[in-house]
């Protein structure tokens, strides 16, 4: 036999390559022992002795890379199982009792008339995974900290209900209002976990998929931060997140995983209910989905515990001498198991069993019903409740528990494991009756064959109902409930945002570094500065945040082990486990999640804190919109800076980098009030109004977004009349035109409100207009109030009608009036039909290029020349201007040759605090 040093080395998975042998004797007495093992007992017995040896080393501390796979059998062994603590019959009677009115709860909402839908078949696949943790794990709010946080399957929500009405937590009434939330007010249930619409019950929106594993990674780390600062004492709270096999498709769902095992996040567990099927199909017909899953979760560094198999099956493994059994198992795709699921016992016997002899002897006693029956771990409690007490008892790492589950489990042949089990939301009365029986349900057929079918309940005295209220009340209340107990914050007084009212003086800043001055401010305020969250995806250098880096930090649970390159400059790169700012890398959706996690603390453990999620402007709604809906939809608040926004002052970068339609997206989110800014006195009281909104004595559960520029300019002093009322509800009169004797109006916001100053100016010299300008802080906001009045005047015709804000205040203007800003023209045409007189409004339509900022403004027709050609034109249309005047306007500013126009400021990637050193800046 050739020696270890003549054989091709095939030492793979972060084993030494180069390390030399130092006793070649007594390596070839061990490669011999393996040889003899495979030669004598097979390789089926040198396998099992080889993963016990890599088993014991890991015991012993000797670094052996971590296999992708394992068999495809339970990971924790029979005999490794610990006490069951509960009441197994009982627990059962609860569980048939749950299935069977949330099968009928969906049924019944598919009456004549009403026909709103519902999902069943997730629930029945996942039914024992939830009851498990219902019964012995979930730990409630009564205790008076967060308890845990459970992410609930989106389409699992009827079981959920169910469960609810068995311990009166809901009423017949309002199962009957599923899904018929205005029609059958105030009883209606939401059709998924949406804590806006069911702020009492749901905690976390789940059903976009992708956003639950993503949001429960976050949650899990923002109570770890929590803690490490000191605001919360969290150690008690552990992270359940339920997710479909299917699901796991989302990027969004294994994006982040390596953050959670990289923090080691023992306080998450993930329980993936793999029934194989997607919405339509199979999840990996052809494949192994609980494998495959397997591979990824321990390659990201988790602890994966497999729950393949029910106890039925213990005593044919304990027969596989020769590993036929688990060989069948490991070599069976998805597919086809979902094909036994669906089979008889004699189909099950000949296709699975019935090729091999030592398979055949293994079931040769068994009937056909008894193999029929041979069943998935995910509905075994037994098996449930030792995976959950591993995966809760182990140290250092998140865990991922995948459990095999049939899809439509309990509900009959029509159901269970059909691909189409997804889009069916009706049974018979057949089915109804095969579904009774199956669970043992006390019902009539005389019941079942007239109208819909009746709830269960074993009455509030039952030694069930019995059994459930006491293990709630032995885990701390009841689950789901969303409890908020936090109090009003005492908020900064005015001084705070004194410096942004000062404006800026000679030097030019952009309105990024106006926020981040006035942010400066508030994080040394005694009584709310602890409670800021800075989160950045790898971008404070670029807002100039830098400067709080040796003071807040960096976040990190290990602290900084190493000493920074940069460690002998003033605004070095400084990590702590105390850290105040969350630096999640290049990941606006985990950096989102951590904004939302932050954002609902008062909510979920109490604590308000205040998150400034800062990112390049186009990465946000254009890029994790859904998660701002999640957002909105999951009540939290906070700050949310688009930075370096509009479509022209980032223009250097290119296509991609010129947003000129996040205030759009914005604007179709209800709990997000977008404001678009241009002078720091003007931030500083929309930041001061959105602190008192979110977290004062009358908070309201909404977010601000705020975009914000890398453009310098000069920010002007606040004025001694400032229309602090105007800037909050979206417009106020900026600058009052002083000469020219045509009127008109210009309305701009954010960068663009220079331009029209710039343009009143030329009108009045050139032109002989007297234009007003007008800052418009918020297009979206003005719209929705004039929506809001537009609705009241509608139902209510007999009342004095009201007038939308904008009109009141551009009453008096004598017109036209025009408008700009570096968005789309969508943007500021929200407001076109409430402005009383001729309206134009000017944008940047289209993709965005890398070019000067002044090439792009003049390409666009958005700069001061272009304002200017817009207003002649609208004064022209009104006949107070001779038509000709635009062709001469047009010839003198050359607004058809781009390369006329002036550059303007640095473009491209330049600082946006505008001053070469932030430290400067701060």
């Amino acid at each position: 036999m050739a020696s270890g040093s003549d054989r091709n080395p095939i030492i793979i998975g972060g084993l030494p390559s180069q390390v030399p042998d130092f006793d070649p004797e007594e390596t070839q007495e061990w490669l011999d022992s393996l040889d003899a093992a495979v030669d004598e007992r097979g390789r089926e017995r040198a396998r099992y002795l080889m993963l016990r040896l890599i088993e014991r080393a890991r015991e012993k501390r000797v670094a052996v890379p971590e296999m992708r796979s394992t068999d495809y059998v339970n990971t924790i062994a029979t005999k490794d199982e610990p006490f069951f603590p509960g009441n197994e019959e009982i627990e059962r009677k609860v569980l048939n009792a749950t299935r069977w009115n949330a099968a009928v709860m969906v049924s019944r909402a598919q009456r004549p008339g009403i026909g709103v839908g519902g999902h069943i078949a997730t629930f029945a696949s996942s039914a024992s995974l939830y009851d498990v943790g219902f019964n012995h794990f979930f730990r409630g709010k009564d205790e008076g900290d967060g308890g845990d946080q459970i992410f609930f399957q989106g389409h699992a929500s009827p079981g959920i209900y169910a469960r609810a009405f068995l311990l009166d937590r809901l009423s017949e009434q309002q199962l009957d209002a599923f899904r018929q939330e205005k029609s059958k007010a105030p009883n209606g249930l939401s059709s998924y976990p949406h804590p806006r619409l069911m702020p009492d019950f749901w905690e976390f929106p789940t059903v976009s998929m992708g956003l639950g594993p993503l949001g429960a990674i976050f949650q899990a780390r923002m109570n770890r931060y929590m803690e490490a600062r000191g605001i919360a004492d969290t150690s008690k709270s552990h992270v359940w997140a339920y997710l479909g096999d299917g699901e796991m498709d989302e990027p969004e769902s294994l994006g982040q995983l390596s953050i959670a095992a990289r923090e080691g996040l023992d306080n998450l567990t993930f329980v993936v209910n793999c029934n194989l099927q997607r919405l339509d199909g199979p999840v990996r017909g052809n494949g192994k989905i609980i494998q495959e899953l397997e591979s990824q979760f321990r390659g990201a560094g988790w602890n994966v515990i497999k729950l393949v198999w029910d106890r039925s099956w213990d005593p044919l493994l304990a027969q596989d001498r020769d590993g036929v059994l688990v060989n069948r198992l490991n070599t069976t795709p998805d597919g086809q198991f979902q094909t036994y699921a669906t089979e008889t016992g004699s189909y099950i016997r000949e296709h699975f069993f019935g090729d091999d002899h030592r398979l055949r002897s293994m079931v040769e006693n068994m009937t056909d019903e008894q193999i029929l029956h041979l069943g998935r771990g995910g509905h075994d409690h037994k098996k449930v409740y030792a995976a959950y007490a591993a995966a809760k008892a182990h140290k250092g790492q998140p865990t991922v528990i995948l459990a095999q589950t049939v899809k439509g489990w309990t509900l009959g042949p029509n159901f269970e494991g059909r691909n189409a089990t997804h889009q069916m939301k009706k049974l018979t009365a057949d089915d109804l009756k095969g579904f009774r029986d199956r669970l043992h349900i006390p019902i009539t057929d005389k019941e079942l064959e007239g109208g819909a079918p009746p709830y269960y309940h074993p009455g509030r005295d039952s030694e069930e109902i019995q059994y459930m209220h006491d293990r709630r009340q032995g885990l701390g209340g009841y689950v789901p409930t969303r409890v908020v107990r936090s109090k009003p914050l005492q908020l900064p007084e005015d001084k705070t945002y004194a410096t942004a009212k000062k404006g800026s003086g000679q030097q030019s800043i952009a309105t990024t570094m106006a926020f981040v001055r006035i942010l400066k401010d508030l994080m040394r305020d005694k009584e709310i500065g602890k409670r800021f969250v800075l989160i950045a995806p790898d971008e404070y250098r670029t807002f100039g945040m830098d400067a709080f880096f040796p003071s807040a930090k960096i976040y990190n649970p290990l602290g900084q082990q190493y000493e920074a390159v940069d460690r002998e400059l003033l605004l070095a790169y400084k990590e702590s486990p105390t850290g105040q700012m969350l630096h999640d890398g290049i990941s606006e959706a985990g950096c989102t999640a951590s904004l939302i996690a932050a954002g609902s603390a008062y909510a979920t453990h109490g604590e308000p804190l205040i998150p400034v999620y800062v990112f390049y402007s186009m990465f946000g709604f254009q890029r994790t919109g859904d998660q701002f809906w999640q957002m909105a939809d999951q009540l939290a608040r906070g700050f949310v800076l688009g930075a370096t926004a509009g479509r022209t002052t980032l223009t250097g970068e290119g296509l991609q980098h010129a947003d000129g339609h996040s205030q759009l997206l914005a604007s179709t989110n209800p709990g997000c009030v977008a404001y678009d800014p241009a002078f720091g006195y003007e931030i500083a009281h929309i930041v001061k109004d959105g602190l008192r909104r979110m977290y004062g004595p009358d908070s309201e559960d909404v977010f601000y977004y705020l975009t914000v520029y890398n453009e310098p300019i000069q920010h002007p002093a606040e004025p001694a009349d400032v229309d602090v009322d105007g800037i909050l509800k979206g417009i106020y009169r900026f600058k009052a035109g002083e000469q020219g004797a045509i009127p008109a109006q210009i309305l701009a916001s954010g960068v663009a409100v220079p331009w029209a100053v710039e343009a009143q100016q030329i009108l009045a010299s050139e032109w002989n207009v007297k234009a007003d300008v007008w800052s418009a802080t918020s297009w979206n906001e003005l719209r929705r109030e004039a929506v809001d009045v537009e609705r009241h005047n509608l139902l209510h015709p007999e009342e004095e009608q009201r007038t939308p804000y904008v009109t009141q205040k551009l009453s008096g203007a004598e017109g036209p009036f025009v408008a700009v800003s570096d968005w789309m023209r969508s943007v500021p045409d929200q407001i076109s039909r409430w402005v009383p007189g001729t309206y134009q409004s000017l944008g940047a339509d289209g993709f965005g290029f890398a070019d000067t900022r002044g090439a792009a403004r003049r390409f666009f027709h958005i700069d001061a020349q272009s304002i200017v050609v817009g207003v002649l034109t609208e004064l022209a249309r009104e006949g107070k201007l001779d038509r000709s005047v635009l062709k001469q306007a047009i010839d003198r500013y050359q607004l058809l040759d781009v390369t006329a126009a002036d550059p303007g400021a640095a473009g491209g990637d330049a600082c946006p605090c505008g001053a070469g050193g932030h430290e400067r800046v701060l």
